[in-house]
């Protein structure tokens, strides 16, 4: 069973969201959205499957991030986020909440072996 197939975003706590934001599209040229910034690239080289990698700077005071004390947080995108959830349930790892459904994927949280919240996301195909 694949696990891990891409990073889905990149998320950092700053102390100004939105100056950090306009900072990365004046200085290089991020083309910013409410959200940060959205990369989008291909899955396969016949450029059939559009992807995306999603970059967010958060408020200092975010916890969104908790129960992690960092300063950042890796969202990973998955295939078959459910039966990845029970394999990682069985080889002990730590699952912060339940799954959650939008319109463009599932995500839940976990814990690494250090405490740093992770992200997984399942996209919508």
């Amino acid at each position: 069973m694949k696990r891990v197939t891409g990073i889905g975003g990149v998320f950092f706590k700053c102390k100004d969201p939105k100056k950090m934001t306009a900072w990365y599209q004046k200085h290089l040229g991020l083309d910013t959205n409410p959200y940060g910034a959205t990369f989008e690239w291909y899955e396969t080289e016949d450029r059939k499957k559009k992807a995306q990698t999603q970059w967010t700077p958060f408020s200092e005071t975010t916890e969104y991030f908790e129960p992690s004390s960092k300063d950042f947080m890796i969202n990973y995108r998955v295939e078959n986020l459910e039966a990845l959830i029970e394999e990682l349930k069985t080889e002990g790892v730590t699952i912060v909440d339940t799954i959650e459904t939008y319109d463009y994927g599932k995500f839940i949280h976990i814990l690494d072996a250090e405490g740093n919240k992770v992200e997984l996301w399942e996209p919508v195909r």
